[in-house]
């Protein structure tokens, strides 16, 4: 076989003409979501005052197991995908490691991130229902950004709710955000009922996703022609990003690789559901094995130290409750950089994988994942976002375990975005400021004890 080339494209004609719906293969589906008020299984009918009709159908729909991508949606998706699958070489040479690395990039495109892959969808759903306009949160403003453009694209309005220590952090990614025609509210606010509570509950607090969805969901209610949309955990949204899995499973299709470990950022789940969809797929069908990693900040651990129960998916306690590994809705983690990997749950799909014991997971500290961005940085010529480089810190210490015992693993992960308005963090790591906070049990114990009574 002739060497493969340092980054691996499809053509336009190669690109998915549908998504993968993961539940369609899970033998234990994911638990539905529940109302708040009755705990009973939430109907369409009672999701649809905050979420998009046809979005609604792709949430409960656990058994069709591609859905068909619009034909507006794949020409949006043309301007920047297929997106590359990179030999990571330069990388391989400096570990000395006989791994071999890939990694699937998808920062090329203005909003620096994953996130217009489904950003482009619910706007284009939002649009055809006829609406005015969309609310929604944003933590390290990667979403925010996605979605002020593809509203802008669209002509839907579009107010954002960002996590006030982010807001602080990164000025330059809200006016990202201005620039494409959205407002953007530091969260928590005193625009919302809810705002105010948590203010008043949590005077000085820095805010977390929690509290931005409870805000975001509150306007978006009590506005007319207002819907929600969501950039993480919703089972919606990980279909749309398995074009991510599906595009790279077709490049390396295409030179006869077969990955040994899938590695995997994990916030909420969009980017590292999105990455492993078609090889879990496999995986669940006894097809093909893989080894499967999600790595997550240990500053907020919902897999490796959460539980696995039905929790709030907002700090104000009005969005359904959803049975996923959780830190607690009244969880608000350190003001660190860890990005969009802040919030206090996962993803209902991949909380039932993990827990089924199809995939693992390993918890990071923030000085470590910034060391290892810094590294990759230095040989690959990417200046990785936060929350990519927790997937390469794992990434590394794969290579590096096959440099101790010789073997030629094959190593995939995921790219999930630029670390360009990120400086304030890099700053801090390079000026030894940044530490390593890690939540105490005692800590922990206080939230879960806040978790909701279901049977």
């Amino acid at each position: 076989m002739s060497k493969i080339p340092y980054k691996i494209y499809l053509n336009e004609s190669e690109m998915p003409t549908a998504w993968y719906n993961l539940r369609a293969d899970m033998k234990t589906k994911p638990a539905p979501l529940l109302n708040p008020g009755t705990l009973e299984p939430m109907p369409a009918s009672d999701l649809a005052p905050v979420f998009c009709d046809e979005l609604i159908q792709q949430e409960l729909d656990n058994d069709t197991r591609f859905f068909e991508i619009p034909p507006e949606i794949r020409d949006f998706y043309k301007m920047y995908r297929p997106s590359p699958l990179v030999r990571a070489y330069c990388l391989e040479e400096k570990l000395g490691t006989p791994a071999k690395i890939y990694y699937k990039f998808e920062g090329n495109n203005t909003s620096g991130s994953h996130k217009l892959n489904s950003a482009i969808a619910q706007a284009y759903y939002a649009k055809k229902q006829g609406l005015k306009g969309v609310t929604t949160e944003t933590g390290a403003g990667q979403w925010g950004t996605a979605l002020s453009m593809a509203c802008s694209y669209f002509g839907l309005d579009c107010k954002v709710f960002m996590v006030k220590v982010s807001y602080e952090q990164k000025p330059f990614r809200r006016e990202v955000m201005r620039t494409y025609g959205a407002s953007v509210t530091p969260s928590p606010s005193m625009e919302t009922k809810i705002g105010q509570k948590i203010l008043h509950d949590h005077p000085g607090t820095t805010g977390s996703l929690g509290c931005a969805i409870s805000e975001a969901v509150e306007v978006a209610t009590s506005t007319p022609g207002y819907r929600y949309v969501l950039g993480s955990v919703l089972n919606q949204v990980l279909l749309h990003q398995s074009v991510i899995g599906l595009e790279t499973k077709a490049a390396l299709d295409k030179y006869g690789i077969k990955p040994d470990i899938v590695i995997g950022c994990a916030g909420g789940g969009s980017n590292l559901g999105g990455l492993i969809a078609p090889f879990m797929g496999e995986k669940l069908r006894g097809e093909a094995d893989y080894r499967i990693v999600a790595v997550e900040p240990a500053s907020c651990p919902s897999f490796t130290r959460g539980k696995f129960a039905y929790d709030f998916c907002d700090t104000g306690m009005v969005c359904p409750l959803a049975k996923m590994y959780t830190l607690g809705s009244n969880f608000i983690p350190a003001p660190n950089h860890a990005g969009g990997l802040r919030y206090h749950g996962m993803s209902p799909v991949l909380s039932q994988l993990y827990h089924d014991g199809y995939m693992e997971a390993i918890s990071v500290k923030q000085t470590d994942v910034f060391a290892a961005a810094e590294q990759f940085a230095r040989v690959e010529g990417i200046l990785p976002a936060p929350e990519s480089a927790h997937a390469i810190k794992a990434a590394i210490d794969e290579a590096m375990k096959c440099k101790e015992t010789g073997e030629e693993k094959t190593i995939v992960f995921g790219l999930t975005g630029t670390g360009y308005f990120d400086m304030v963090a890099y700053e801090k790591f390079h000026d030894g400021k940044m530490d390593d906070y890690i939540p105490t049990d005692a800590e922990l114990e206080a939230s879960f004890a806040t978790l909701p009574k279901v049977e």
